[in-house]
């Protein structure tokens, strides 16, 4: 038996990997069944090119509770390590390896900074473990060697009597650590690190029926007849699917094994993806996943960390901000990566040359795909449109190389349900739409019910009026109206619609100068001006008396400002200001005008107003309740 002390110049190493090394201690089990997958796949590349004269065979990891003695052991039938290696990998490298880390990384341990640690495997155990045993026995053939140490430095080599191939992990669990002992915690913790790991993973065994029996039908004395009991039989309990999905071939998949197995991912999520985007590049980098569009309608606060980022297979986090562009993080899926670096910050991703050629490829493939699913089936694209709207319109405000690419794709759907690409809309409404100094206006509304009355009244003149209702949209326009050429928004509330699509033709006013002067001192003394700017317009005499419209540029700010990117202008809280627009070609604004009686022309304008706000959903509470009751008396 030797002794020794491990070289490493810090007494209290053990106490500063617990401390500082990982947030939170279950990424041990992680880590050590990472090392037994790695050592059963060099394993195996050896056998492959004659190096190794051991058996491959089906090698499994198994990890046992043994909760009597306290112990949890973590095996692997790997390359396995003689005496020699283990003083070299385990006392000098991995030992060492950790005190350089710590030295370098301690600070930024401390917060959620850092995303994992790869190839630093072995010594997570001290964080759960009293005391650790490695048993283990070479491919090559040489003595079994066995190796304890108790969490300080000091250490023994001896000789083990072990005769199968591989390495025995055993953790002494400490006692501030029990809750490794008990089997649903493991369980849970093999199924979020391990669930695709690509050595089998065995935790206990299971029940199963016996393949082979088939039950017999047995008849009793009274004729009636049943079927023997099913017989069971007792198997391994593998824990993860070694071959995911994401590590095939995309021609080696059918849309159903995408479906099994985005629920395999979620396995709470009971509605179908709409569609999947296979990731699948060897270079400049390697990276292969699948991302999927869940249906998220209008929500913006549909909850994100559902990418799920793995390393060969191992699971990594499901934060992967800074890898995957913000737009995307909506979506679900898996991605799989050696290339991105593990043990840094998440600020310096931000920089990291990899990492930035690695985002920019899944936008465009994203990209690539949103428009081969536009081109291969448009009526099933349109009919998804609502679902995935938010992150195409998100795409397209944060990513300009997106934006470039969405319009081959990005939907402009009308009121009436019809959808244009902006090419489309583009050629369909330049003749009709472009007012008198050249400028295409292009029509919208947010909510078909609440603008009803002016969407007829644009349709009427023969306008297309667009339905865009997403909580960005504000953003968005304001992103089209900067990159396209010569062409504005304009939401079919926010002014009559002559003032809208303003044409050389004017309409002539019934009313004198001095008839619209006394009709606006009247309006003013009724009409409260810290809510609402009277606006006198001449309109077609059968349009409404009285129309309450919200600027474009105000209304359009204040939203900004609530779905975030407003307060860039520095404008504070936007106040509740509208125009209120009195047609003065009415016949009701004539005769208002022409009433003798002062209370009764203050009635008449605050019965108009009160329609007006009432068709604008600005009639609530007390005033409500005032405008049905003076409604029912004018009936009498």
């Amino acid at each position: 038996m030797t002794k020794g002390n491990i070289n490493v110049s810090v007494e209290n190493i053990f106490p500063l990997i617990k401390k500082f090394l990982y947030s939170d201690h279950e990424i041990f089990l992680r880590e050590l069944i990472s090392n037994g997958t790695d050592a059963t796949l060099k394993l195996k590349h050896l056998a492959s090119i004659g190096e190794s004269k051991a058996e491959y065979g089906n090698p499994v990891i198994e990890v046992k509770i043994d909760k009597e003695g306290k112990k949890l052991h973590v095996s692997d039938q790997g390359l396995g390590m003689t005496a020699e290696e283990v003083e070299k990998y385990i006392n000098q490298v991995a030992f060492s390896g950790a005190e350089e880390f710590l030295d370098k990384y301690k600070d930024l341990a401390k917060d959620s900074g850092i995303i994992g640690h790869f190839g630093l495997g072995f010594y997570s155990a001290f964080m759960v473990a009293e005391k650790v045993e490695i048993i283990t026995k070479s491919h090559t053939g040489a003595p079994a060697a066995h190796w304890t140490c108790d969490g300080s430095p000091e250490f023994t080599l001896e000789a083990s009597d072990r005769t199968e191939r591989g390495t025995e992990i055993i953790l002494h669990i400490a006692e501030d650590s029990t809750e490794f002992l008990e089997e649903s915690r493991i369980r849970t913790l093999l199924l979020k690190y391990n669930k695709f790991m690509p050595i089998p993973i065995k935790f206990g065994t299971k029940e199963i029926n016996d393949p082979e029996h088939k039950p017999a039908t047995i008849t009793d004395k009274d004729g009636k007849e049943t079927k023997e009991p099913q017989r069971k039989i007792t198997v391994d309990n593998i824990i993860n699917n070694p071959n995911p999905a994401w590590t095939k071939q995309p021609t080696d998949l059918e849309d159903n094994d995408y479906k099994d197995f985005y629920h395999e991912l979620y396995p709470t999520q009971f509605e179908e993806p709409l569609f999947n985007i296979h990731l699948n590049v060897d270079y400049p980098f390697n990276l292969t996943g699948i991302l999927y569009f869940p249906k998220m309608g209008r929500d913006m606060q549909i909850q994100k960390d559902k990418i799920q980022l793995y390393q060969n297979q191992v699971y990594v986090t499901d934060n992967v901000e800074g890898i995957v562009p913000e737009f995307l993080t909506m979506l679900r899926g898996v991605i799989d990566s050696p290339d991105i670096p593990l043990n840094v910050s998440r600020s310096y991703l931000q920089a990291d040359g990899a990492v930035k050629k690695i985002s920019s490829y899944i936008t465009r493939k994203v990209a690539d795909k949103l428009k081969s699913l536009f081109n291969d089936n448009r009526e099933d694209f349109e009919a998804k449109w609502n679902d995935i709207k938010i992150v195409i319109e998100y795409g397209m405000l944060s990513e300009d190389k997106f934006f470039e690419k969405a319009d081959a794709f990005a939907l402009y759907p009308t009121v009436d349900g019809t959808y244009y690409t902006y090419e489309e809309l583009f050629n369909k409404i330049k003749a009709n739409q472009t007012d008198k100094d050249g400028k295409l206006i292009i029509l919208y509304a947010s909510n078909n019910d609440v603008q009803h009355a002016y969407i007829e009244t644009a349709k009427a003149k023969g306008y297309e009026v667009l339905l865009l209702d997403s909580p960005i949209v504000s953003h968005l326009i304001q992103k089209l109206e900067s990159t396209k050429e010569n062409i504005s928004f304009a939401r079919v509330d926010g002014d009559h619609i002559d003032n809208l699509i303003k044409k050389d033709e004017t309409t002539i006013s019934k009313l004198s100068d001095e008839q619209k002067t006394a009709l606006e001192i009247l309006l003013k003394e009724v009409i409260p001006s810290e809510k609402f700017m009277v606006q006198l317009e001449a309109m077609d005499s059968d349009a409404s008396p009285f129309i309450i419209t919200q600027p474009e540029f105000m209304r359009r700010m204040k939203e900004m400002q609530q779905t975030g990117g407003g307060g860039m202008f520095g404008m504070g809280g936007f106040p509740e200001m509208y125009n209120l627009v009195v047609n003065t070609n009415s016949k009701l604004v004539g005769e208002i005008l022409e009433t003798k009686t002062k209370p009764k022309q203050e009635r008449l304008i605050a019965q108009s107003l009160d329609l007006a706000r009432l068709s604008q959903g600005l009639l609530k509470g007390e005033e409500l309740t005032k405008f049905i009751k003076r409604s029912y008396e004018m009936i009498k």
